[in-house]
């Protein structure tokens, strides 16, 4: 299974395809030229119990790092998952 991101500089998403169909997305906006506000979190059947909700957030975290930007997770998933890995809090903001 491979994640996959789109950015359009105002908007994007990492997000796993099955079939050519995405079965799961983690939304963010960006927030300036330093920050992104991650809003959506959702994965679909196919994918449930996978952690793959958290594979997503691994990826962002990882984009944060690589851009040297935060992330301000307004998602309840995303904050929850922050709130239980301190390694992740770095790109906190």
């Amino acid at each position: 299974m491979s994640i996959n991101q789109q950015d359009d500089g105002k908007k994007g998403r990492f997000f796993v395809e099955l079939d050519g169909k995405p079965e799961a997305e983690m939304h963010y906006v960006w927030a300036g030229h330093s920050k992104i506000i991650i809003d959506h979190t959702e994965v679909g059947e196919k994918l449930t119990g996978q952690n793959v909700g958290k594979q997503l957030l691994h990826q962002a975290v990882l984009f944060a790092r690589e851009k040297s930007i935060k992330i301000l997770p307004l998602c309840p998933f995303a904050q929850s998952v922050f709130d239980k890995v301190e390694d992740y809090r770095d790109v906190l903001f």
